[in-house]
């Protein structure tokens, strides 16, 4: 039997899958826990990977290795290949600021147009040039930007600080894929955007250089062959198998909302992010900052486990009789608002009952997510069925909430690794020539039982919300 890795190097853990090249079954698994925050030391990143991996029995009779990751965080590396600051994460929100101006410099349609997407403080353009006005000492210092996942290939193949890696700091050896480089907004369908580095950083860096689908980034010492690895929605759809009509609804520390596309989008509103996918096409993405842990949080409210939230939501009625929770507790991306907070209203005596507010909970986060849907049709995505992922979706009070908020078909794939599973599918196409057909099992399929009243009500407080942040 021949065996392929994939790593899901996400916000909260590492996650190891080790699957069978030729069938795609899992033949064993691992995990770690990665350190809380918005900035991280990368070292804790590399340790919780070596760590999954023992977890999951080591490396022995694995032939390939890809690495997923989470988008957008800055890696900044001095001519030593050391990492300089603390990486700042895809949800710090400090570079707000940084974001506006950059806009007003280049001009939102500008961005779109030469990297499909336009600035966010998600984004690692943003957080560079946060890091040129709040830490000019150590602006000066970077050589090279890397993101996480090319960072952890990077360390793979044996690079890293002199006197740490057996190989040294060979900057020029950085590697990254197109769904990772086209998050950064200084990368476009023609390549780098070296302008938009230097204006976002204050000088030029070395960039890693863009593998294409299935092409190695090398081998570790060991002689296993490294895939190119990719951004952790791409990976997501990789490991799905999203075809056309495909809508992936992930609800993760963050929720995303994206479809593949052969062609690419630029949305000059900024709502969609134009990127690209694990596969030589197109991914249009919305993000939203809160997704689970809004049910964390109102779980933690009244005191409940996820599984008892989810049971009282039922006992609610649609629209919750009018309560209403427009989720930004940690100010939100999508719609752009970095300074809002989150509110509860419409109650009143009757409706604020557990019930009630569980209800609220969900169809709060769900709503979001479905105003994202919203925006990435208004860029010509054609949707079928709606693959909804994540540790959420397996609550069932979200699966029959999430069938009256959306208006399509409800597709819940088996409880899994897709991020781990999509790099285990690169890793196969690298090591095979060809990209593996897995089949993808499906857990339930729900139809559709929309109820209009729910999002009417949202959007009202929403827009409210929205006006009261400043939008």
């Amino acid at each position: 039997m021949t065996l392929v890795a994939g790593v899901d190097s996400s916000t909260q853990s590492c996650k190891v899958v080790i699957r069978d090249a030729a069938t795609g079954a899992l033949v064993r698994s691992g995990r770690a826990a990665h350190p809380d925050g918005t900035e991280v030391d990368p070292a804790a990143w590399w340790g919780a990977l070596l760590t999954a991996f023992a977890d999951a029995g080591g490396f022995e009779g694995v032939e390939a290795v890809s690495i997923g990751g989470q988008q957008h965080g800055m890696v900044v590396l001095d001519a030593e290949g050391r990492v300089i600051r603390d990486a700042l994460i895809w949800n710090d929100t400090r570079s707000a600021q940084a974001a506006r101006e950059l806009i007003d410099e280049v001009g939102a349609d500008e961005y779109a147009r030469r990297t499909g997407v336009v600035p966010v403080a998600s984004f690692t353009a943003t957080k560079l040039r946060w890091l040129r006005d709040a830490e000019p000492e150590h602006a000066a210092r970077v050589a090279a930007v890397a993101l996480p996942h090319d960072w952890l290939t990077w360390r793979l193949r044996g690079y890293g600080p002199r006197g740490e890696s057996p190989l040294g700091p060979a900057l020029d050896e950085l590697t990254t894929d197109r769904s990772d480089a086209s998050g950064t907004a200084y990368w476009g369908s023609a390549g780098y955007d070296r302008d938009l580095l230097v204006r976002a950083l204050g000088h030029d860096a070395i960039l890693p250089r863009v593998l294409g689908p299935g092409e190695a980034a090398g081998r570790t010492p060991d002689g296993m062959l490294v895939g190119p690895g990719a951004g952790d929605n791409a990976a997501a759809a990789l490991g799905l198998d999203a075809a056309s009509g495909d809508v992936v609804v992930s609800i993760g520390t963050s929720g995303t909302v994206f479809a593949v596309t052969d062609a690419p989008v630029a949305d000059v509103s900024g709502t969609v992010a134009g990127f690209a996918d694990a596969t030589g096409r197109y991914l249009p993405l919305i993000a939203t900052l809160n997704a689970a842990r809004v049910l964390d949080a109102t779980a933690g409210l009244l005191g409940v486990d996820h599984a008892e939230l989810g049971r009282l939501a039922l006992e609610a009625e649609p629209g919750a009789s009018g309560t209403v929770l427009v989720p930004y507790f940690e100010g939100e991306r999508t719609p752009n608002l970095p300074d809002a907070t989150a509110s509860f209203t419409g109650l009143t005596l009757a409706n604020t009952t557990r019930p009630a507010i569980a209800r609220a909970a969900i169809e709060g986060m769900l709503c979001g997510l479905a105003d994202g849907l919203d925006a990435v049709r208004r860029q010509g995505v054609e949707a079928e069925r709606v693959l909804l992922i994540g540790g959420a979706a397996q609550n069932p009070a979200v699966r029959r909430i999430a069938a009256q908020v959306f208006d399509v078909p409800v597709v819940v794939p088996a409880p899994g690794e897709y991020v781990a599973d999509g790099a285990a599918r690169q890793a196969a196409w690298v090591l095979t020539g060809d990209r593996p057909g897995w089949p993808v099992e499906v857990a339930e399929e729900v139809a559709p039982e929309t109820r209009p009243e729910i999002r009417r009500q949202y959007a009202e407080r929403a827009r409210a919300a929205g006006a009261a942040a400043g939008a």
